[in-house]
C-alpha cells in the first residue's frame, strides 16, 4: 500500500496521522527536528504497524513509497522539504483538504486577517441552538482534522481556516464561506499581500453558484474580488444600509434578502465590544441564515454569546481600573480594533515577534486614546520609534510581562483601563497567543 507523509509532528500533524489512520491509511510522520522524542511520537498511536516516524533527514527511498503528502500549517510552501516533495511528483495537500475529504456533512469557512475566532464561536453557538451536530474546528481549539471521523450526513462543520491552511487546499468546498477583511499580516511568510490575499480568496474557489460567499463592502480587496466570487456573493457593511446583506441601522442589525427587512438584533443587546464585533455579528448572521438557520435561534445565539477569551476579555477590575485581555490582538489591525473598543483612558502593553509589518496606523488609532504605551519583545524599538514619530512620548520599555504588568499597575489611576493587545506575534516570548493572555490574567489577578 502507498503511503501519506505528513510532515511537522506538532499537533496539526499528530491529528492529520491520527485521521489517515482512522481511515485505513498507512503513515509516514516526518518532522526536521531531529531531536524530538521519537517514542513519545509513537505512543500517541494505537496503530503502531501502519505509522513510521522519521525525525531529521528524510531519506530518498522514504519518498518512492509515498503517493500524497499532509503539509502542517506551520511549514512554508517554499520549505526544503515541500520542494523535495513537490519534485518527485508527489501532490501536497493541507489539514483542512483531507479533514473535507473525510467530512460526511455540511462546511461553513470563515477566513480574513481579524476576527476569524470570534466569529467561528459565535457562528458555532448559533448552529447548536439550530442543529444537533455541530463540530466547531481551527484555530478556536480542535483541529479539524480530529473531527471529521465523527461527522455524519446532517452534522454542520464551523471551520475557522487561515491563509496558512489554504495556500494547499484542493477540493475543499464550503457550502458558505466568509472572508472577514484582509490587511496585512504574515507578511513574511507570503511575502507580498497580494500573494496573502490570493491564499484567503482560495476559501471560495470550490465554490458553485448555490453557494454562498459573505464578504465585507468596507474592504477593497474584497470590493475588487466580489464579480470574480463563483458563489452567490452576500454583503455586510457596518456604515451604510445596503440593498441585499446585513447591515446597521439606529444601532440594530438588519438582514436585507430577497426584499424583506428583518430587524435582528439591538447591538447593546450583544455582550462583546467594538464595531468590529459589530461586523464579526453580521457576518455570522449572513453565514447562518444561508445555512437554513431561523432567525428566531440566530438572535438567542446573538444575544447570549461571551466574549471569546483572548479576545479583548475584560479580565478584571481592580482599584477602579478595568483589565482587558487582548492577547489574540496579534498584528496591528486587530490590535486598533480593541483601541477603538475602549471607553476609558488606557495604557497599552504591546510588542513582540516581528512579521514584517508596518506599525504607523496602529499607533494613529492611539492618539486621544493611549494615556501610556509599555513595549517589550523584539519589535518594542521599532514601535517606540514609531511612536515618537507621531509625537506619543508616554512609553515605558520593560524586558517581561512580569513587568510591563507591574508597570501598568503603578501608571493606571481609578477610571483607566489596562489592555494587552501586542499588535504582534507571541513567538520569541512565548509559545503562542493563550499562554501570552494566561499569564497576563494570572499575573493581573495576583495584584
Amino acid at each position: 500500500m502507498e503511503k501519506i507523509l505528513v510532515a511537522g509532528a506538532g499537533i496539526s500533524g499528530q491529528n492529520a496521522a491520527k485521521l489517515l489512520l482512522a481511515i485505513d491509511e498507512e503513515v509516514v510522520l516526518y518532522d526536521g527536528d531531529a531531536s524530538k522524542d521519537r517514542e513519545a511520537l509513537r505512543a500517541l498511536f494505537d496503530q503502531e504497524d501502519r505509522i513510521e516516524i522519521v525525525l531529521g533527514e528524510l531519506p530518498a527511498e522514504i519518498l518512492r513509497e509515498v503517493r500524497e503528502c499532509v503539509v502542517s500549517p506551520g511549514i512554508p510552501m517554499d520549505a526544503p522539504v515541500v520542494d523535495t516533495v513537490i519534485s518527485k511528483g508527489i501532490e501536497v495537500i493541507s489539514e483542512i483538504e483531507l479533514a473535507y475529504q473525510v467530512d460526511k456533512g455540511r462546511v461553513a469557512a470563515i477566513t480574513g486577517t481579524n476576527g476569524k475566532t470570534t466569529t467561528t464561536a459565535l457562528l458555532g453557538q448559533i448552529m447548536k441552538n439550530e442543529f444537533r451536530d455541530v463540530f466547531v474546528v481551527g484555530n478556536i481549539g480542535r483541529a479539524y482534522t480530529s473531527e471529521a471521523a465523527n461527522t455524519n450526513h446532517d452534522s454542520v462543520t464551523v471551520a475557522e481556516v487561515s491563509s496558512f491552511q489554504l495556500e494547499t487546499v484542493k477540493d475543499f468546498r464550503p457550502h458558505v464561506s466568509a472572508i472577514l477583511n484582509i490587511t496585512p499580516d504574515h507578511l513574511n511568510r507570503h511575502r507580498t499581500m497580494e500573494r496573502y490575499c490570493a491564499a484567503k480568496l482560495r476559501v471560495a474557489m470550490n465554490q458553485k453558484r448555490d453557494d454562498f460567499c459573505i464578504l465585507n463592502a468596507r474592504d477593497e480587496w474584497l470590493r475588487e474580488y466580489a464579480p470574480h466570487c463563483p458563489a452567490r456573493v452576500l454583503w455586510f457593511d457596518s456604515e451604510h444600509e445596503l440593498p441585499e446583506g446585513a447591515f446597521v441601522r439606529d444601532e440594530m442589525i438588519w438582514l436585507r434578502l430577497d426584499g424583506i427587512d428583518e430587524a435582528v438584533v439591538n447591538i447593546h443587546d450583544m455582550q462583546i465590544l467594538g464595531k468590529h464585533n459589530v461586523e464579526n455579528a453580521m457576518a455570522a448572521v449572513l453565514m447562518a441564515v444561508a445555512m437554513g438557520v431561523s432567525l428566531d435561534n440566530v438572535r438567542k445565539g446573538l444575544r447570549e454569546f461571551q466574549a471569546v477569551e483572548h479576545r479583548i476579555e475584560r479580565v478584571v477590575e481592580k482599584n477602579g481600573v478595568i483589565w482587558y485581555n487582548d492577547s489574540k490582538g496579534t498584528n496591528p489591525d486587530a490590535a486598533i480594533q480593541a483601541i477603538r473598543a475602549m471607553e476609558r483612558p488606557t495604557v497599552l502593553l504591546g510588542g513582540g515577534y516581528d512579521k514584517g509589518g508596518s506599525f504607523d496606523e496602529w499607533i494613529e488609532a492611539c492618539s486621544g486614546k493611549v494615556k501610556h504605551l509599555i513595549l517589550m519583545g523584539a519589535t518594542a524599538e521599532k514601535i517606540r520609534e514609531t511612536a515618537l514619530r507621531y509625537g506619543i512620548t508616554d512609553i515605558t520599555m520593560v524586558e517581561s510581562m512580569e513587568e510591563a504588568v507591574s508597570t501598568a499597575a503603578d501608571i493606571s489611576v481609578p477610571g483607566d483601563a489596562v489592555l494587552l493587545s501586542p499588535a504582534c506575534a507571541s513567538w520569541g516570548m512565548f509559545p503562542n497567543y493563550e499562554v501570552r493572555g494566561k499569564l497576563f490574567k494570572e499575573l493581573v489577578m495576583a495584584l
